[in-house]
């Protein structure tokens, strides 16, 4: 008796919870919420979730809910395969978000592929595949972006340099950090600069000596680094012990706005294409307001990017018919708008052949000692993507 009550309150249980997805648009997200690589992902990933709370305390999308469901890869690849072959077979999501590695894509694209589910990359960086001709299923609207980086960092140096710049490099030990930095080493000899030295380093990495002092050795005038951010200021915290006084350029990931004003360096530069807080817009006091909501722990500075996920995430459900199917969000995605709002320094836009977007905006930050403060170097310059 007490088995078959207990049977029967599972049942109802389990179809609640069928009911539930089924009227709501149901999405998958799995990411490095814990782990080596938490720092740079796991702010995405909440404020992503606390703009999905905050879109859904308003009604939802298209009077439906929004279920975002969250795992933690922390950055395994079989983890994230793990993931992903549990959001697509038994949850039955209609849009499967990284928030991880780069090492962690394949197993996504194959089981995303295999689905016929859009991949959609936000906090994680857009791998080529998103460019013109994108391929099919595969989505980005994280800031950064492998061969325009470099495009714009390398222009940059040269524009910037006060002698003939001598680059050195610094890579993590991953797919997309060491073939983004190979191309800046191509990318610089066109441009008539010379590359001194190129370090790859290790993901867990007690000690970037070594690394720093071949560089410094090599006589580089100028780094670039475009690698997760531990990579990017441990190697430069490396070379000033070192007594090296160049200039370093990096990628600004979540942290730079902060790390800015922690390290004081008045040579170190960092680009990228969100709005630093500094700029007190409009759209920085709805991101306090949400994230105030949500009771985050995380610096608001870091939560941009996860914002910006959001926006884009809704913009994608909302232009989705109901009742949703993958074919149908993947119909919405080949043909998006979003406003930033300002966080960027333009649209994000979709079409069928590209789901990167079809300009990429950057400026420019430093620490300037004698205002000891912030300041931008250089104000949005929007790059074509074709």
């Amino acid at each position: 008796m007490r088995r078959t009550a207990l049977t029967t309150v599972l049942a109802a249980s389990l179809a609640a919870t069928g009911a539930l997805a089924q009227d709501a648009y149901v999405v998958g997200l799995t990411g490095a919420l814990t782990g080596p690589a938490a720092a740079t992902y796991a702010p995405v990933i909440e404020a992503m979730r606390a703009y999905v709370d905050h879109v859904n305390g308003k009604g939802g999308v298209n009077g439906r809910q929004i279920r975002l469901i969250v795992a933690d890869n922390q950055g395994e690849p079989s983890k994230a395969a793990a993931d992903a072959k549990k959001l697509l077979a038994q949850d039955k999501v209609l849009v499967l978000i990284n928030s991880s590695l780069s090492s962690t894509y394949a197993p996504m694209i194959a089981e995303a592929k295999r689905a016929g589910v859009p991949l959609f990359y936000a906090g994680a960086v857009c791998p080529k595949e998103t460019y013109p001709p994108a391929d099919p299923l595969q989505f980005c609207s994280t800031a950064f972006g492998a061969q325009y980086d470099s495009r714009f960092a390398m222009g940059f140096v040269k524009e910037r340099a006060r002698e003939a710049p001598r680059v050195g490099y610094a890579a993590m030990a991953i797919p997309i950090s060491r073939g983004e930095i190979d191309y800046a080493e191509s990318l610089t000899k066109q441009l008539g600069m010379t590359p001194v030295d190129k370090e790859i380093i290790p993901p867990p990495t007690p000690d970037y000596t070594p690394f720093a002092t071949r560089l410094k050795d090599a006589n580089a005038n100028w780094v670039y680094s475009w690698a997760p951010w531990v990579t990017q200021v441990r190697t430069l915290e490396a070379l000033r012990r070192l007594g090296w006084k160049g200039d370093y350029i990096a990628y600004a990931h979540i942290q730079a706005e902060d790390e800015l004003e922690r390290l004081k360096d008045g040579d170190l530069y960092v680009f990228g294409t969100n709005a630093f807080f500094q700029d007190t817009l409009p759209v920085h006091a709805e991101i306090r307001a949400a994230t105030h909501r949500a009771k985050l722990n995380y610096p608001i500075t870091q939560l941009t990017e996860g914002f910006i996920a959001g926006l884009v995430l809704e913009a994608a459900l909302k232009g989705t018919p109901w009742p949703p199917t993958p074919q149908k969000v993947l119909a919405s995605m080949n043909n998006l708008k979003v406003d930033t709002k300002g966080l960027r320094g333009g649209p994000i836009e979709w079409t069928k052949d590209n789901h990167f977007r079809t300009r990429q905006y950057y400026r420019v930050y430093r620490w300037d000692p004698a205002k000891n403060a912030i300041v931008r170097v250089k104000d949005w310059t929007a790059l074509d993507v074709k």
